[in-house]
């Protein structure tokens, strides 16, 4: 196991007349990269210095490995404080997920240009990074989900915002199946921007390195897309499309006036697609509540800020772990392994107005919320 500073390493790369771009790497393989409270600690306060640096041109945030840029959060230590005060708001599930979200808060809004190289698994708590950056990258071994409905969670790091904003009825989709996007589906989706190689990467960098870069992040922000696009058009053998040419089917199931509705039409339907057949075994094995929560994030979404779409998401998450199914979620998955979750309701049909509104009902007052200073951008 790494050493505590060595969960994110940092690094400079020479871009020329003085610059620099600020290279950070998310350091634990092991665990595929997954963001722990260490790693925030580590990447918040340097992201501030190299904003406030005026050598620091363009940040670069990676995965070590070849396996995963980020494959979620560490939920696991979060599974362990929350279950040994069961139904209690245990301060270290507050502090995780508010730093995240800090954390997500910060790289949507960073004044500089933020290269994501998107590589291997995105996941969950990676795609709350990624999602945000000026750049993000993907290659042919990305795959990219929201997976939360098999733990009991929901689409969060953002996806309040980022899901309501995708091509009609996906962000449903996704939020409801766990289904994988790879790199030509991001791009379509718009979850990310270029698609390269993976042999590519130090070819991206090397271009980075070589831009004309000024003292304009807006200036700068252009020419890192012109020097990225240039590479995308090297780029071959990429993986086909599978969501897009599902996309009017995807459309028609994921309409309707409720959740009961769309969840039949969409578990009734014959397919012979793999994508959406496995979707529905995920949709009929996972967590009714979170099915609930992401049909109300998908129509409150679009009209919330992105600081007040975090702000509702903390108290989602808190309330998922403290009365949800977060915690048998993650026991089921990755405690026991027995992949038996016992959801506190059987299905759609059984979450009633009150069980949800439970989930929606903030612990704290509007001027104690841990994210009440996120300026609404």
């Amino acid at each position: 196991m790494s050493n505590l500073e060595d969960v994110v390493l940092f690094d400079t790369r020479d871009a020329g007349h003085g610059y620099k771009i600020g290279v950070a790497t998310l350091n634990s393989e092991r665990s595929l990269n997954a963001l722990s409270i260490d790693m925030v600690e580590l990447l918040e306060p340097q992201l501030e210095a190299w904003a406030k640096d005026d050598t620091i041109v363009c940040v670069w945030l990676q995965g070590a490995g070849e396996k995963a840029f980020c494959a979620g959060g560490d939920i696991v230590s979060m599974y362990h404080a929350a279950q040994a005060k069961p139904r209690e708001l245990v301060p270290e599930v507050v502090e995780f997920f508010t730093r995240e979200y800090q954390l997500d808060y910060q790289l949507q809004t960073y004044p500089k240009p933020i290269v994501v190289w998107g590589d291997g698994f995105v996941m969950g708590g990676g795609l709350g990074l990624m999602i945000g950056a000026s750049h993000r990258i993907v290659t042919e071994r990305s795959r990219l989900a929201m997976p939360e409905i098999s733990i009991g969670l929901y689409p969060d790091v953002g996806g309040t915002y980022f899901l309501s904003r995708l091509p009609e009825g996906m962000g449903l989709f996704l939020g409801l199946t766990a289904a994988q996007v790879n790199a030509k589906d991001a791009c379509w989706l718009g979850m990310a921007d270029f698609a390269l190689n993976a042999e590519q990467k130090e070819s991206a960098l090397h271009a980075l390195c070589a831009v004309h870069w000024t003292d304009s992040a807006e200036v700068n922000r252009h020419r890192v897309s012109d020097a990225l696009a240039q590479l995308a058009d090297y780029a071959h053998e990429l993986p086909e499309s599978v969501l897009q040419p599902q996309h009017e089917t995807i459309k028609k199931l994921m309409a309707g006036d409720s959740l009961q509705t769309v969840t039949e039409q969409f578990l009734s339907f014959a397919t012979d697609s793999k994508v959406l057949a496995k979707g529905q075994q995920t949709l009929a094995a996972g967590c009714p509540l979170t099915a609930h929560i992401v049909w109300q994030q998908l129509a409150h979404g679009p009209s919330l800020s992105l600081a007040e779409a975090f702000q509702l998401e903390l108290t989602l998450s808190v309330n998922c772990a403290v009365q949800g199914d977060f915690i048998e979620g993650v026991r089921a998955l990755l405690i026991d392994k027995d992949r038996n979750p016992r959801w506190q309701h059987t299905d759609v049909s059984e979450v009633t107005e009150k069980d949800l509104d439970a989930m929606f009902r903030s612990p704290w007052s509007q001027d104690e919320h841990p994210l009440k200073n996120l300026s609404n951008q």
